[in-house]
């Protein structure tokens, strides 16, 4: 998992509640366990035509949008089934911030799970940071300081937890973590094989 401190983009705003998982990735691509190869098909059913071609109208399809890494949405964003290649698929579209008033618990900790970072705002800050998209401006999530700037101006902090933020900052997923306890787990090990031999 890439480290994460900051990230400066042209917001994409996606105003559609309760956008779930398999808006965000539709069943038939779930077959693979690769993290990789899923951006292509990002709201596939948003994007693309009864045809398979894009539809020009839809936000992500549209420059600069296409090349956006943080995506503004509605209220209970990732909710429906617990599929993991909800975030798999984003990050490799190239989204790393997603936005949102609210957030599906499972698809929330995805997220952190593949460094992505969610940022609960209310809609009335998100309706404001859409301004920033529709003027085709940069704007910067800065995770570190755990604030939103425009132009090195303030303007709205967030909220996360601090395990959460050391986990991105480092670049830390479940396997990573468990690593960092490799010199344990050994010494662990190698007391377990004396004291039970008959175990190894």
């Amino acid at each position: 998992m890439q480290k994460f401190k900051k990230v400066k983009s042209i917001p994409a705003y996606l105003p559609i509640v309760n956008i779930d998982t398999d808006m965000i990735i539709p069943k038939q691509f779930l077959k693979t366990i690769k993290r990789t190869g899923l951006g292509k098909s990002l709201f596939f059913e948003l994007r693309y035509d009864e045809n398979n071609k894009p539809i020009k109208n839809f936000i992500l399809n549209q420059d600069p949008y296409d090349k956006s890494e943080i995506l503004l949405a509605d209220k209970n964003f990732g909710c429906g089934s617990s599929r993991e290649h909800a975030a798999w698929s984003l990050l490799d579209f190239g989204i790393k911030v997603v936005i949102s008033p609210s957030f599906a618990d499972i698809f929330y900790n995805n997220c952190f799970k593949n460094g992505i970072l969610p940022i609960e705002l209310s809609a009335d800050k998100i309706k404001k940071l859409s301004e920033f998209s529709n003027s085709k401006e940069e704007i910067e999530v800065d995770l570190v300081n755990q604030v939103i700037k425009y132009n090195n101006g303030k303007l709205y902090n967030f909220e996360i937890e601090d395990f959460r933020k050391h986990c991105l900052i480092e670049g830390l997923d479940d396997i990573a973590l468990t690593l960092e306890k490799s010199k344990k787990i050994n010494d662990f090990l190698i007391n377990q094989k004396s004291k039970m031999p008959w175990l190894f």
